[in-house]
């Protein structure tokens, strides 16, 4: 299972890091992505990272939201910057595709003056 944490209220314009711990090895895991889901709306992918490091991102958050990993700690990271209100969601990470054993609880990012 992956738990994902680091989220919190922050203001417009704002920034947050994410991490997402796994219990076990990710690095065979190709690509690692980070998932969002708002309060009536569909989980959506918004970012997601290669084992090699190749990076894709939703058009609503390129250019503000920026994933890493790394495979030795079992570790990916989003670092979000200028952020928007219409970025409030629950935050998950998962491989991508997802993998249903491998969701978590998720961690909530509200975006908010």
């Amino acid at each position: 299972q992956l738990q994902a944490s680091g989220g919190g209220l922050v203001q417009p314009g704002g920034s947050l890091r994410l991490s997402c711990a796994a219990s076990g090895n990710i690095f065979s895991i190709n690509f690692m992505g980070w998932y969002r889901q708002a309060p009536g709306k569909q989980r959506e992918l918004v970012a997601r990272v290669s084992r090699g490091g190749s990076v894709g991102y939703s058009d609503s958050v390129r250019g503000r939201l920026t994933i890493s990993r790394d495979n030795a700690k079992n570790q990916v990271f989003l670092q979000m910057d200028s952020l928007k209100p219409e970025d409030t969601a629950v935050y998950y990470c998962n491989a991508f595709p997802s993998i249903i054993t491998l969701w978590g609880q998720g961690t909530q990012v509200t975006v908010s003056s």
